[in-house]
């Protein structure tokens, strides 16, 4: 498969922090810090003055999509990333495919000086980056999406040798206004007490006993928790209030 698409099976949780300390006894004996364990990640959510994608996820259909760039600190690189979702008998099955580009080509993309299948032809690495560029086009020109909702938060990440993922997002933040790759001051806490904590685990196949057997101890259990569709609604309700 290529490693711009990414093809996963992904679960929440929201814990405190007591849990997740507790959990990291095992987690550190049976996994490894991914190589990029410690990730200021930030993530800008495109969508038209309706909120149209943001609505339609909300909504909880079989199949969604979001389109996002997103950017971690310290490095000169945007992802402009596809996210589809779609919801199973049990599980939710989400892929996710990306175009890397630099933040200089993102400020030409979002002032429409350029598409992205310009951007990806620049640095091309398969034909499959000009497909997906290709693809984000047709939904910014579909739906007339912009920069709308800034997130950013801090991840802590863990992985094994069976293609199982851990994460923990914590000092979840956002902001609607002055939408670039720079966390400010007046940027607002979306928790504001515990649990404040999100724990996502993804992977192709099964989860380990150890960890189900843990997480059941500790009444960890999955639940939906999109960061855009909760960050929306806390959006709305201030407007109203």
């Amino acid at each position: 498969m290529h490693d711009k698409v990414f093809d996963r099976v992904e679960k929440k949780y929201l814990i405190s922090s007591e849990q997740k300390q507790t959990l990291l006894e095992l987690i550190t004996k049976n996994m490894k810090e991914d190589g990029y364990f410690h990730s200021d990640v930030m993530n800008i959510y495109f969508d038209n003055d309706n909120y149209d994608l943001i609505i339609q996820s909300i909504d909880r259909p079989k199949f969604k999509e979001k389109l996002r760039a997103r950017s971690y600190g310290g490095y000169d690189r945007v992802f402009i990333e596809i996210k589809t979702k779609f919801k199973g008998a049990e599980d939710n099955i989400g892929y996710k495919r990306r175009v890397m580009i630099t933040h200089e080509d993102y400020n030409e993309l979002v002032k429409k000086k350029t598409t992205l299948e310009e951007l990806a032809k620049r640095s091309i690495e398969t034909a499959n980056d000009i497909q997906i560029a290709k693809e984000a086009d047709y939904l910014i020109s579909r739906f007339d999406l912009k920069p709308k909702i800034f997130i950013s938060y801090d991840r802590e990440s863990y992985k094994d040798e069976n293609d199982l993922r851990i994460t923990f997002d914590e000092n979840l933040k956002y902001r609607t206004s002055n939408l670039n790759f720079t966390k400010k001051k007046h940027d607002k806490m979306y928790f504001k007490t515990e649990p404040n904590i999100i724990m996502e685990v993804k992977t192709t196949g099964a989860m380990p006993l150890w960890l189900v057997k843990e997480m059941s101890r500790l009444h960890i259990y999955p639940q939906q928790f999109s960061k855009i569709g909760k960050i929306y609604a806390r959006i709305r309700k201030e407007k109203n209030v």
